[in-house]
């Protein structure tokens, strides 16, 4: 674990130092208030932080209210330092955001112990940390494909056409999807699902958005997408699926998409998204009406009206 050690006394840091080096720790040192800021706020900073109350340039209670005001990095346990031992000191030093309070000189033991208290204290925050982030990813993600669910992809899709300079939208569908359910069973029926989703997603570039609509249909942004390009890029993702099968449980198992998808340029801001949606459906439905495996592209929108 990594220590910062802000003193603006060359003795006392080194003397520190050596201390929280003969506990297992890795030291880091600041002379004042605005490097120990700093290093604090990088995103590789150390966890946790020993501050001389008075530092030149911003004192370390100072440092901590800033600290606390930047709430976009992991937590950091803070103990100040100080000679100072009135109970106003404590409570500002508190105030201020420190975590812990010590009396000059420190005595190794119960800085140790206070130590350990802060470590199990961060061990617990990053605990809290991950499971919110599960929580978040689980509330946006399908959980099958990892993909976004249907809520997060037409959330992004009705933040981006306001935005737009050229997109396509592409509602992408399994051909036949029931007969393989009904020949091979739903557990390998959801290995087909991942599987397209696989390739859809190594299909897109890293700024295009793609989620699960729903039941076997996904529903793919390409951004910077014009109608000139989408045929080209539609064709590929169409090829890219049905170009090799899978094996599973040694079934060698082939399976193609229809893709319906709809350009949208910047006179189509306005449009609202279930009018762009219900276009790149009726694309799909005529996919399937003519054969399957295929792409269908609608006619274009003009100043939100079908053209």
């Amino acid at each position: 674990m990594r220590i910062l050690i802000a003193d603006d006394d060359a003795i006392s840091r080194r003397m520190m130092g050596m201390m929280l080096q003969k506990m297992g720790y890795e030291v880091d040192c600041a002379e004042n208030g605005q490097d120990a800021l700093e290093r604090l706020l990088d995103q590789d900073g150390p966890r946790m932080a020993l501050l001389d109350w008075m530092m030149p340039e911003i004192d370390g209670p100072e440092v901590c209210r800033r600290l606390r005001a930047a709430n976009d990095r992991q937590y950091v346990y803070v103990i100040l330092l100080t000679s100072k031992d009135t109970r106003e000191s404590l409570v500002e030093g508190l105030d201020s955001g420190a975590d812990e309070y010590l009396t000059k000189p420190c005595n190794s033991q119960e800085l140790k112990a206070r130590l350990r208290t802060g470590e199990r204290i961060l061990q617990l925050e990053d605990k809290l940390v991950s499971a919110r982030e599960e929580m978040r990813f689980k509330a946006t993600h399908d959980t099958l494909t990892t993909l976004w669910n249907r809520g997060k992809i037409l959330e992004a899709l009705d933040e981006a056409l306001p935005q737009v300079d050229s997109m396509a939208v592409l509602m992408c569908d399994i051909d036949h999807f029931k007969a393989i359910n009904d020949q091979h069973g739903h557990l390998v029926g959801d290995e087909v699902l991942r599987e397209l989703a696989a390739r859809l997603r190594a299909g897109v570039r890293a700024n295009d958005l793609i989620g699960r609509f729903g039941g076997e249909e996904f529903l793919i942004v390409l951004n910077g997408c014009d109608a000139a390009r989408l045929p080209e890029r539609a064709e590929k993702l169409c090829k890219a699926v049905s170009e090799s099968s899978i094996s599973i449980d040694s079934r060698d198992i082939s399976f193609t998409v229809s893709i319906g998808a709809v350009a949208v340029d910047p006179l189509d801001a306005k449009t609202p998204s279930e009018t762009v949606l219900n276009l790149a459906d009726a694309a799909l439905y005529q996919a399937k009406k003519e054969g399957r495996n295929r792409v269908v592209i609608a006619q274009r929108l003009v100043r939100g009206s079908i053209c």
